[in-house]
């Protein structure tokens, strides 16, 4: 997927761009195709994976800023890069800036490598995806190199901007397909620097910003109080989510339970909520919170798209 939106931002933020891409492999490769990473004069972001194949990329990048233009290079990772991998990977290497940012076409960018003309089965992909919403996989198709431009596919709404709020956003922001709001009650709460695919928003009483919550997200409360924990739960119950999970231990979810009955919520609907998040066994450090929760976000999605496989 083309993560245009990342690309906007770093433009905006460095000037000339490059923005490296798998697009082709046989055999092995560190990554599939479309995976991409961005280089700038003083950094970068992403990875299309490899050790050396990427680090060999990133010099090269780095010395077309300058020039500007596009490169595509076949790396053979066993005899050139000396990687165990044992495949052969193309890698197209293109430098954007504020003149240059790709239009897409129906939600796809498509450009030429090679300069020829645009080739019928390229002009097929875009007319399915313009009039049927049917977006192809990223690939190199006769010279062309065709992307789909990166959505959103899971809405995240974090509530609350302290330490583990800080930590879980640190690790998921980098997901694909993952947009997230993050709530809390003013605007110095949160860090200067925000991911660019993350939304923060404000509120002297968050729990009033459920009612914006699109019936489809996924929903993390950690804010610094229980009762606008409890407040954002009983919202979030009558409101409707995708999913919902709560920080806390055993004794602070038994009382809420007692608490949200009292309000009227049946058992099976307090049980939609998931408390505590995380995995316990990793410990109680705002990073190890982390991490368990992303990974059974992972997991969640991992078993949705098994049950899609599987009813197709």
């Amino acid at each position: 997927m083309f993560d245009l939106a990342a690309l906007h931002a770093a433009v905006a933020a460095h000037g000339r761009v490059a923005r490296m891409v798998i697009a082709a492999h046989d055999g092995s490769s560190p990554r599939e195709v479309g995976a991409a990473m961005l280089v700038w004069a003083h950094g970068q972001s992403g990875t299309i994976g490899g050790g050396a194949l990427e680090h060999e990329a990133t010099l090269r990048a780095q010395a077309m800023l300058a020039q500007g233009g596009a490169r595509l290079d076949r790396e053979a990772l066993g005899p050139k890069l000396g990687q165990c991998c044992g495949g052969a990977v193309t890698v197209l290497t293109e430098v954007y800036d504020a003149a240059t940012l790709p239009q897409p076409q129906g939600g796809v960018i498509a450009r030429a490598v090679d300069g020829r003309e645009m080739p019928l089965a390229v002009k097929r992909l875009l007319d399915r995806a313009r009039g049927q919403g049917d977006l192809p996989v990223p690939q190199l198709m006769q010279g062309w190199m065709v992307e789909p431009v990166a959505r959103p596919t899971r809405q995240v709404w974090v509530w609350g901007a302290g330490h583990v709020g800080r930590a879980l956003v640190a690790v998921m922001s980098p997901l694909p397909g993952v947009a997230i709001t993050w709530v809390d009650m003013a605007a110095d709460r949160f860090p200067a620097d925000v991911p660019v695919n993350v939304t923060p928003l404000w509120a002297a009483d968050p729990a009033l910003l459920v009612a914006h919550a699109p019936a489809t997200a996924e929903h993390l409360i950690l804010t610094y109080s229980h009762a606008l924990d409890l407040d954002l739960c009983h919202r979030l119950l009558v409101h409707g989510f995708a999913a919902c999970g709560l920080i806390g231990s055993a004794t602070k979810w038994a009382r809420f339970r007692s608490r949200l009955a009292a309000l009227g919520h049946l058992p099976g609907t307090i049980a939609r909520i998931d408390c505590p998040i995380g995995d316990p066994s990793l410990g109680k450090h705002p990073q190890a919170i982390a991490v368990g929760v992303a990974a059974a976000f992972l997991r969640q999605q991992k078993t949705k798209a098994s049950r899609q496989e599987n009813a197709g």
